[in-house]
C-alpha cells in the first residue's frame, strides 16, 4: 500500500512538474558540460537544490540521492557513503581545505552543520589529479557561502535569522550577519540545535539520539580592484549530547552513538563529545590575465572524539599552490600539494587499556590535469599526480613510498542530445593512519606487512539531453587493493584487506518552466575481501544494494512552492542476513509572503508515511551482538527565517 502511495506521488508530480534551474557547475571538476559529469559521477548538489531539501544533518543533504547515502542517529555518529564506500576512503575537503577522517569507529568523519553549505561537489571513483591525494574512490568537495553570497544588490550589511521547530521538542535557531564595504567582507553565523531523543515509528524512544549541537563560523575577505582575493575561515563545529554506551575491553564504557544498544549487556548514558576546528587561509586571482592565474592555500583542522573509555584526535595541516592555464580549447592546472597529518588517542582503562600512542603521515605532491574540447562533439579530461609519502607508526618505526595516479575521461557526442561517456582512473592511495582512540589500546600495534593502498576505477554509460528531458545510464567498478587495517585486531596494522564496488545507476529528469522533478537509481554490490561487506565493516563501507531516489517539487505561483523527495531501499538478500525493504517520503510547502520581504514560511513532514526502518548505511544491523538503530518516525516542523 504505501509502495502504492509512494508511487502516486511521484507520479502526481512528475505530472506537474516542478520548478528548478538547470544545474549549473561551478568547480573544476569537468569535461564540458553538466550532463557529461553527472554521467562519469562527478555531480553537484546546488545551492538551490540544498535549500528545497533543507537539511538539518547530513542525511538531509543528500535527500532523494541513490548514489550518495548518509546514516542516521545524531550529528556525532552520521557517517557518508558513495556507492557503498565509506568517505574515509575519499578526498574530503571544505572551502578546498583537506579534511581528516575520525578518531573513533562509532562516530561520523566529517563532522558538519549544512546551515551555509552552498554546494556539494561528489565524485564517484574518478577524481582528477587537482583533487587532492588519497583520492582511492573519488571525492566529497563541501563549499560554504560567502557575504557576497548572502548580500542582496545594493546593500553593505544584512542578516539571517530562522528558528526551526519540530516534533520531540526539536529546536534548531540560527544568526548569521554579513557585510561588505569597498574591498572588505566580513561573515559570522551562529547556530543551537537541540532535541529530545527521537521516537521511532513504532513509538520507541531512540535512547541516546538527542540533538545537542553548537555550530560557529567566521569569514573574512579582501579583494582588491584587480582582482586579488585574500580569505580567511574559522569554525567550530561541535555535538555533545548524552549518548548511549556500553561496557567493553578492559570493562570501561564505550559510547557507541551508532548503536541503539548491545546484546551483552545493558547501555548506560554519558555525556559524548565530537568537536571539529578548522582554519583556512586562500589566495586566489578572480581576473587573472595572460597565463598567471594562481591558487594558494593553507589550512588546519582537528577532529576531536570524546567516547568515554577512549579519547582520541586527528590533526590535518595542507596546502596547495596551483595554476591555471587558459588555452584556445581548454585549461590546463598544475601545482603542488602537502599534507602534515597526527592521529593521536588514549585509553582510560586498567592495565593494557590505559593506552597512549600516535601516528604520523607527511605527504608531498605534484599534479597537472587538463580539461580540453578537441573537437566540436569531443572533450576530454586528463591528469596525472605523483605523491611521496612518510609515515611513522606508534612504535616509531617508519615507512615511505612514491606513487603515481592517473585519470582520463571523454564525453563524445553521437547526434545533438546523446552523447557517450567514459572514464578511468589509477589511483595511489598511498598509507591511512590508524584509528586515533585505539592506538596501542589493549597490546602495542605492529607494523609487520604495512604497506601504502591503490586503486581503480572506471565507469561508461550514455546520456540523453534535450533541455527539458535528460536521461542517462552508466556502469561503474572501483577496485582498492591492500588497504592496512585502520581498526586493527590485536594491533596488526598490517593486515591488509581488498574492498570492491561494481554496479550501475541511471536517471530521468525532467525540468520545466515551472517546474523540475528527476529519479534515479543506484546499483551498488560491494565486496571486502571476495565477500559481501558486512554492517560493521568499520572504514571500508556498507552493503547498500539498490537504492532508489525521488526529488520533484512544483511551484505554485511566486508565493508558494511544494515538493518532496524519497529514498526506497530495495530488499538485499546477498548479506548473510537479509536486509529488508523501507521507502522514506518526506514532502514540504514553502510560503515567501508577497507583503513582507524576506519572510520565508516552510512546513516539512519527514517521514510521511511512518516507515519503521534501519538506515541501509546504519551500522551493525545484522550482527548478533548489535541493537541496530531505528530511524526517526513521522516528524513535523515549521521553519520560519527572515532575511534583513
Amino acid at each position: 500500500m504505501r509502495t502504492q502511495s509512494l508511487l502516486l506521488l511521484g507520479t502526481c508530480i512528475w505530472a506537474t512538474g516542478v520548478a528548478a534551474q538547470e544545474p549549473e557547475f561551478l568547480g573544476t571538476v569537468r569535461i564540458d558540460s553538466a550532463g557529461a559529469q553527472n554521467l562519469l559521477g562527478n555531480a553537484e548538489i546546488t545551492q538551490d537544490e540544498l535549500e528545497q531539501r533543507n537539511p538539518a544533518g547530513m542525511s538531509g543533504v543528500f535527500a532523494g540521492e541513490s548514489s550518495v547515502t548518509a546514516s542516521g542517529g545524531p550529528a556525532i555518529a552520521q557517517k557518508v557513503y558513495v556507492n557503498g564506500i565509506e568517505e574515509s576512503l575519499l578526498s574530503v575537503t571544505i572551502d578546498g581545505a583537506r579534511q581528516n577522517k575520525s578518531a573513533f569507529h562509532h562516530t561520523g568523519n566529517i563532522l558538519l552543520d549544512p546551515e551555509l553549505l552552498k554546494s556539494v561537489e561528489v565524485s564517484e571513483g574518478i577524481a582528477p589529479a587537482d583533487a587532492g591525494p588519497n583520492a582511492l574512490a573519488g571525492g566529497l568537495a563541501y563549499t560554504a557561502k560567502d557575504a557576497r553570497d548572502l548580500l542582496e544588490d545594493g546593500k553593505t550589511m544584512g542578516g539571517l535569522a530562522s528558528v526551526r521547530y519540530g516534533t520531540g521538542n526539536d529546536l534548531r535557531r540560527s544568526l548569521t550577519l554579513f557585510g561588505q564595504q569597498g574591498g572588505f567582507e566580513w561573515l559570522l553565523s551562529g547556530t543551537q540545535h537541540t532535541s529530545d531523543d527521537y521516537k521511532d515509528a513504532d513509538g520507541k524512544s531512540v535512547v541516546g539520539t538527542e540533538a545537542d549541537l553548537s555550530s560557529y563560523a567566521l569569514k573574512l575577505a579582501y579583494t582588491s580592484d584587480s582582482g586579488k582575493r585574500l580569505s580567511f575561515s574559522a569554525s567550530q563545529t561541535e555535538d555533545t549530547g548524552k549518548r548511549a554506551a556500553q561496557r567493553g575491553p578492559g570493562g570501561i564504557l564505550f559510547t557507541r552513538p551508532d548503536f541503539f544498544g548491545t546484546t551483552t549487556g545493558p547501555s548506560t548514558l554519558t555525556p559524548g563529545l565530537s568537536r571539529r576546528k578548522s582554519y583556512t587561509l586562500t589566495y586566489t586571482d578572480e581576473a587573472p590575465e595572460g597565463w598567471f592565474a594562481p591558487t594558494a592555500q593553507i589550512s588546519f583542522n582537528e577532529q576531536e572524539i570524546d567516547a568515554s573509555g577512549v579519547w582520541g584526535k586527528n590533526t590535518s595541516l595542507s596546502g596547495f599552490v596551483k595554476n591555471e592555464w587558459q588555452l584556445s580549447n581548454g585549461t590546463v592546472t598544475a601545482g603542488v600539494d602537502f599534507f602534515r597529518e597526527e592521529a593521536e588517542g588514549k585509553g582510560r582503562g586498567p592495565g593494557p587499556f590505559r593506552s597512549s600512542g600516535k601516528e604520523k603521515l607527511n605527504s608531498i605532491g605534484a599534479f597537472v590535469q587538463a580539461r580540453q574540447d578537441l573537437f566540436d562533439r569531443l572533450s576530454v579530461s586528463y591528469g596525472a599526480r605523483v605523491d611521496r609519502q612518510e609515515f611513522t607508526g606508534a612504535d616509531n618505526r617508519k615507512f615511505e613510498d612514491t606513487g603515481v595516479s592517473a585519470n582520463a575521461a571523454m564525453d563524445f557526442m553521437l547526434t545533438d542530445t546523446l552523447s557517450l561517456t567514459a572514464g578511468y582512473a589509477s589511483s595511489w592511495g598511498g598509507y591511512e593512519l590508524g584509528e586515533a582512540a585505539l592506538v596501542n589500546f589493549g597490546s602495542p600495534w605492529r607494523y609487520d606487512g604495512f604497506t601504502s593502498s591503490k586503486g581503480r576505477t572506471g565507469r561508461v554509460g550514455l546520456r540523453f539531453d534535450n533541455g527539458t528531458w535528460a536521461a542517462s545510464a552508466a556502469v561503474f567498478k572501483t577496485e582498492i587493493e591492500d588497504l592496512t587495517a585502520v581498526l586493527p585486531r590485536r594491533g596488526a596494522r598490517g593486515g591488509t584487506s581488498d574492498l570492491l564496488s561494481q554496479g550501475y545507476e541511471a536517471s530521468l529528469s525532467y525540468t520545466g518552466e515551472n517546474a523540475f522533478a528527476k529519479l534515479n537509481y543506484t546499483f551498488a554490490d560491494v565486496e571486502l575481501n571476495n565477500r559481501t561487506i558486512g554492517t560493521t565493516s568499520y572504514y571500508f563501507g556498507r552493503p547498500v544494494g539498490k537504492i532508489i531516489g525521488l526529488e520533484a517539487g512544483y511551484d505554485l505561483n511566486d508565493q508558494w512552492r511544494v515538493g518532496g523527495n524519497a529514498q526506497i531501499a530495495l530488499e538485499n538478500t546477498d548479506t548473510p542476513v537479509k536486509l529488508p525493504s523501507y521507502e522514506v517520503v518526506n514532502v514540504y510547502a514553502n510560503y515567501a509572503p508577497a507583503g513582507v520581504k524576506g519572510l520565508n514560511i516552510r512546513l516539512d513532514v519527514q517521514n510521511l508515511f511512518d516507515e519503521s526502518y534501519v538506515s541501509r548505511s546504519a551500522d551493525g544491523f545484522g550482527n548478533r551482538r548489535v541493537i541496530p538503530l531505528n530511524e526517526p518516525g513521522r516528524r513535523i516542523s515549521l521553519t520560519a527565517s527572515m532575511r534583513f
